[in-house]
């Protein structure tokens, strides 16, 4: 809708997972070395965990298409599945045939023949499966049990697990330990810093089309507040703030525009809008001080109107945790503490 207003190609922040979009920041870059790794190595296990929405997939679809001639890979989106589906779907995907009677037994057979057949041809078969932490117990067994299939010298097939922080719990388990172990290659994808956010938000509309700045300063740190530096979300709020600054007849998203696409598309439990969060801290935090100072300062000014004869003759006993000396270097002056009152609200 907006993107001959911006001078765009096309949507430059859609959430399907399209290799050309994806930016590769430092641990995108590590994360795709360590996936490259684990298909150049053969054999075990290649892990790539990361939260929702940081690119797994995205990084995935990437490698697909970097691949070099002589791998063969099967991509299993859907894991729920049980043993059986599993061994039907990696055959779709290799194109092995079957019948619809086969037993496990017979799926295992044909598949190690037809890797068999791939390894002497100089192949790579390379299995991925992606929300891994999805699998079930006895379904994970059986990809354990797929690394078995091997001659005497390698490995014939090789596995790749990606999926949310929760698979590293799945595969702590005592019963899966002899999985874990077989993993060479590990890394975690985390989300993306301040800057790398900027950097983000320039390199999609530059793919798209773009020939300038469509996100004032102040917009680009409204979003990296609001999405913790996930690429998702970014994408979620980028698209909307560009929807509204066209429905607007503005040619610069601002901070505000993507306050008002946050409180569209986010869950208010999960994300607020944290220079509000901020004001408001501080406002509280200002109301405290002036609290404390209301009920400090007019004690100090009683203590101070006493003389020593009526300190020294009085008939309640001298706290000298309150003594003047004390509450000064705690305190200071009045005056000092509605000035830093006052900074706390300004800032």
């Amino acid at each position: 809708m907006y993107e001959a207003y911006f001078g765009l190609r096309e949507r430059p922040f859609s959430i399907a997972p399209d290799p050309q979009y994806l930016y590769m920041s430092e641990r995108h870059q590590e994360a795709f070395a360590h996936l490259s790794y684990g298909i150049q190595q053969g054999g075990g296990f290649v892990k790539l965990t990361g939260e929702v929405g940081t690119g797994k997939t995205t990084l995935c679809r990437s490698l697909l298409s970097k691949l070099p001639k002589g791998v063969d890979v099967a991509l299993i989106l859907n894991p729920r599945v049980n043993e059986r589906e599993l061994l039907e779907t990696i055959c779709d995907e290799f194109r092995i045939l079957y019948t619809t009677n086969s037993t496990v037994k017979i799926l295992l057979d044909l598949l190690n023949q037809h890797l068999l057949r791939a390894f002497s041809k100089g192949k790579t078969s390379v299995l991925i499966i992606d929300e891994a932490q999805l699998l079930e117990i006895e379904v994970l067994e059986m990809v354990r049990l797929l690394t078995n299939l091997e001659t005497n010298k390698a490995k014939l097939l090789q596995i790749i697990l990606i999926g949310q922080p929760e698979l590293d719990h799945v595969l702590a388990r005592e019963e899966l330990r002899q999985l874990d172990q077989r993993i060479n290659a590990r890394y975690h994808l985390g989300p993306l810093n301040k800057e790398q956010v900027a950097e983000y938000v320039s390199y999609r509309l530059g793919v798209a089309g773009c020939q300038r700045a469509l996100f004032s300063r102040q917009a680009i740190r409204r979003v990296f507040r609001l999405s913790r530096g996930v690429p998702r979300i970014i994408n979620v709020l980028c698209d909307h703030s560009l929807l509204r600054a066209y429905a607007s007849s503005k040619e610069l998203v601002n901070a505000s525009l993507v306050s008002s696409a946050a409180r569209e598309v986010l869950a208010a439990r999960k994300f607020v809008d944290s220079d509000k969060a901020l004001v408001y801290g501080k406002a509280i935090a200002a109301t405290i001080l002036v609290a404390a100072l209301a009920w400090t300062v007019p004690k100090y000014i009683d203590y101070q109107s006493f003389t020593a004869t009526e300190v020294a003759t009085s008939d309640s006993p001298v706290n000298p945790i309150s003594s003047p000396n004390v509450v000064g270097a705690e305190l200071g002056s009045s005056e000092t503490v509605l000035e830093l009152t006052e900074q706390a609200v300004v800032e």
